[in-house]
């Protein structure tokens, strides 16, 4: 997709959900709020999306691709702006380079946060350096790959007393899942017109 073409469709959208009504398997209310940016390079060849790799070491989703973001702090003006800084810590994208054009639905992860995904349009050059200390690696992903159904498929899990089903991308060595992929079928929903 063409930036136009995503931007068109990004600004044509319905409101996001802001409030997410509960899953079946939560059994205590959202008591963290996070935000993530979606960031969107915009390269002459096509769009990309950037992800990063968590380090092994952490406590909660250690291992996973994931979007740069992470928990809103009292310091932080809004959501846009946790997403912003977090971007900068963990891949070193420079809050200047990105220009915020949407929100997407607020994502209830298992972990207790409330998500909010920011999508936004990233201005070239892109030079990613992972953090070492949450990003362990950060890579780009082509928007048309993500956006191709043959790409996309569902798996499950038993978790908490039955079987939850989830999204999964696989992009070379990389498997894209949980909360991430949620939020990517959100954003090509959104981009094919149907969120």
């Amino acid at each position: 997709m063409t930036r136009d073409a995503v931007i068109g469709a990004l600004r044509a959208a319905p409101r996001p959900i802001l409030d997410v009504p509960p899953s079946d398997w939560e059994t205590e209310p959202v008591s963290k709020k996070a935000a993530v940016l979606v960031p969107l390079v915009d390269r002459d060849d096509g769009m990309s999306v950037i992800f990063g790799q968590r380090s092994e070491r952490l406590n909660s989703h250690a291992g996973q691709i994931s979007f740069p973001g992470g928990r809103i702090e009292d310091a932080d003006a809004d959501e846009a702006a946790a997403a912003l800084r977090e971007a900068e810590e963990e891949v070193a994208l420079h809050p200047a380079q990105v220009e915020i054009i949407a929100r997407l639905n607020t994502h209830r992860a298992g972990s207790g946060f409330a998500i909010a995904p920011l999508v936004g349009i990233v201005r070239p050059p892109v030079e990613l350096k992972p953090d070492g200390i949450e990003f362990i690696d950060a890579f780009e992903v082509p928007l048309d790959f993500l956006t191709d159904p043959k790409n996309h498929r569902r798996e499950s899990m038993f978790w908490r007393g039955a079987d939850r089903w989830y999204s999964v991308f696989e992009y070379e060595d990389r498997y894209i899942w949980g909360a991430t992929a949620a939020i990517l079928v959100n954003l090509i929903g959104v981009l094919k017109g149907h969120p």
